[in-house]
């Protein structure tokens, strides 16, 4: 049949369908009325189409409106899809086919589109030519419907099957079982699978603890751990291994009558709970809630099961790694400072944070160490690496630094040895450090850094400046190449500012260099809290929005002042060939002196105190320890006391003709109120004391 021409063209091959004698056959019977399909008979040789009733009721056509003019029926066709019949049946008498169908659109007369389906079969003479077309012409509009539908379940399908895939990817990357919930949630996997909301329980010591209780108003008291026994529906499911698809309300009612009470004000029609299987023995159930349906088709609970099996992998990874990071966190916990000390006139506070990365976690650690004479010691430090074998070392590393410190020997030499301990260990990690001793009643603060980043000093108001501390190699390494000299950067501290010690992961951010994270970190603490404790909250919570992924160790001192000035003490080890720390103690000695309320007689202390200082590392074999400190009693004093290894008592010479030498004890007796020798074991102390007023 060709909808827009009265002839064809009868070019072609001979043979396949050959030309009965006589009229065709009538086409019209009460099936092909009740099925809307008729006949046709096109003579292609006089170009008349004849159409029985049934085949004009497709077209909508009366019988009395029709010609037999192929190009009537032409007028209902949609105009493109004419074109294309013309075609196709021209086509077909062109190449020799012996048939040819097609599908195509008319318009009736109520302009309503209906589907419409011909075939055609083809005669031709004995040369071949096409000389006739028989065929049928029929309502296709319900199949095509039924075509679309199964069209657009497949499609569901797709997109479902979809949703399973996306969502398993997904979670590949949830390292917590909040992860997991939180991408449930979040995702279009409910929206796609039609359910509101989801329920989720995890077995634990043959418990169900709900982890996620749907939605609001969903919670049924009592229900927070339940028995695998009891009549609940993630209970079943968990028991029999099975899931459970509720199809109605009313199903879902007689099933769980204990539970329906509860919930049924929330709307739900429809539920599925499944069983979380992982390797074989069940983890938890999955319940999800839908409000707008009712029953499950089979390719729903495929996919529903599918996705079951999807999550239970991925909460079995979430709780292993849950797992793995408690006992690795733990360790490193029982590592740190279970308490700070109270240091007298200075407040303190510390913070770690764990980067949260399964069981790698770092080797960052902090340390408070009380010393003699009301000194400090602060540490803060990083082991190479996130493992546990890096917290193992920092453990060990932690306790021989406060051991070196608690011996008294000077910061220098408490890093360089701390450097042979971790080269001699049995390992082949590395640690930055910095170390500060610090006098809370002089304020002065001795530091040492060995690799590790500068600190800062964070003033009264608020202003926040970065400290360059000269530094050496770190641990480790220095005593691999044999550079175990550590430089000292003596500091004071005013009362009101605060020394800021801190591990890398609070500055560094991927893409950024560290002069970047410094210049951020003094900004934000420029705008923190006052509050020593609020403020150290501040920057651990801050550093997840840096994209930071490093383990954070954070060490805030504050000084509050000179806190007894009746009973200040300062001591300080000084070696013969260590011209740096000569010059710290002076530096001390001056700080301790204005402290203490005696700034009018500073130059003399410092000048009798150096002189002291000077012939002990001159005249001994060893080095020299000198102490300041302020007799108790109803007149302030202040006394200094130099102890050398050497029995030989000081005697007081005349100056040469230079006169560069001789003078010392001269010097010590004519600016001090008095000054005395005592023995001390197989050595001596030179000392000497100073009236002070405030």
């Amino acid at each position: 049949m060709s909808a827009g021409s009265g002839g064809a063209d009868t070019a072609g091959r001979p043979d396949t369908a050959r030309v009965g004698s006589g009229a065709a056959a009538p086409i019209l019977s009460a099936f092909g009325a009740a099925f809307r399909m008729g006949g046709f008979d096109w003579d292609l040789a006089t170009g008349v189409m004849v159409m029985d009733e049934a085949a004009l009721d497709v077209f909508d056509f009366e019988p009395d409106e029709y010609d037999g003019n192929p190009e009537t029926l032409g007028s209902r066709v949609l105009p493109d899809e004419g074109r294309q019949l013309d075609t196709l049946v021209a086509q077909a008498l062109k190449d020799g086919s012996d048939q040819y169908g097609a599908y195509f659109r008319i318009r009736r007369r109520d302009g309503s589109q209906q589907w419409t389906h011909t075939q055609g079969l083809v005669y031709r003479d004995p040369d071949g030519r096409p000389v006739r077309i028989v065929g049928v012409i029929r309502d296709a509009t319900h199949e095509l419907t039924e075509s679309a539908a199964r069209l657009g379940l497949d499609e569901g399908r797709r997109q479902r099957a979809g949703v399973v895939e996306g969502t398993t990817a997904a979670l590949a990357y949830a390292r917590t079982v909040q992860d997991v919930i939180d991408l449930l949630n979040d995702s279009h996997a409910l929206e796609h699978f039609g359910a509101a909301s989801l329920v989720m329980g995890l077995l634990e010591a043959g418990r169900i603890h709900l982890v996620a209780e749907g939605p609001d108003g969903a919670f049924v008291p009592g229900t927070r751990f339940t028995r695998v026994d009891e009549p609940y529906p993630m209970s079943e499911v968990i028991r029999t291994l099975r899931p459970r698809f509720i199809d109605t309300a009313e199903d879902f009612a007689a099933s769980f009558p204990v539970l329906w009470p509860h919930i049924s004000g929330l709307g739900i029609t429809a539920a599925a709970y499944l069983p979380l299987i992982a390797q074989a023995r069940p983890i938890g159930a999955l319940g999800l809630l839908y409000s707008d349906r009712t029953g499950f088709s089979e390719d729903e609970r495929t996919l529903l099961v599918a996705l079951s099996s999807s999550i239970a992998q991925s909460l079995q990874r979430a709780m292993l790694y849950e797992q793995e990071h408690d006992l690795a966190e733990g360790l490193q916990q029982a590592m740190l400072p279970r308490r700070i000390p109270d240091v007298p006139g200075t407040q303190i506070a510390v913070r770690y944070r764990s980067a949260r990365l399964g069981r790698d976690i770092g080797g960052d650690w902090y340390d408070v160490i009380p010393l003699p004479g009301g000194r400090v010691g602060a540490v803060i430090g990083d082991v190479q690496g996130h493992d546990t074998h890096a917290a193992a070392v920092m453990g060990q590393l932690r306790i021989v630094l406060r051991a070196y410190a608690a011996e008294g020997h000077t910061p220098a030499t408490v890093m360089a040895r701390a450097s042979v301990f971790l080269h001699e260990l049995d390992t082949e990690r590395f640690a930055t450090c910095t170390y500060a001793e610090a006098d809370p009643a002089t304020g002065v603060i001795q530091v040492v850094r060995a690799g590790h980043v500068d600190p800062l000093v964070r003033e009264a108001d608020g202003s926040c400046r970065r400290v360059a501390v000269e530094g050496g190699l770190p641990l480790g390494l220095s005593a691999e190449f044999g550079r175990l000299d550590y430089p000292v950067t003596t500091l004071e501290l005013d009362s009101g500012q605060t020394l800021m010690l801190y591990t890398d992961g609070l500055v560094e951010k991927p893409g950024a260099d560290l002069d970047e994270g410094l210049e951020w970190l003094s900004s934000l603490v420029r705008r923190g809290p006052s509050d020593l404790q609020r403020l150290a909250d501040l920057l651990c919570d801050v550093v997840a929005d840096r994209g930071g992924e490093d383990d954070v160790a954070i060490l805030l001192l504050r000084r509050l002042g000179a806190y007894a000035p009746t009973g200040g003490r300062f001591r300080q080890h000084v070696a013969q060939s260590d011209p740096e720390a000569l010059s710290a103690a002076r530096h001390m000695i001056r700080a301790a002196v204005r402290a203490w309320g005696a700034a009018s007689r500073a130059d003399e202390i410092e000048l009798v105190a150096d002189e002291l200082m000077t012939n002990a590392l001159m005249h001994t074999d060893g080095g020299a320890i000198v102490t300041l400190r302020v007799l108790p009693g109803p007149e302030r004093r202040l006394r200094v006391e130099v102890e050398d290894r050497s029995s030989a008592l000081p005697r007081r010479r005349e100056a040469g003709e230079a006169g560069v030498s001789g003078r010392g004890l001269l010097l010590v007796e004519q600016l001090s109120d008095t000054w005395g020798v005592e023995s001390r074991g197989g050595g001596k102390c030179v000392w000497c004391e100073f009236a002070v007023t405030d």
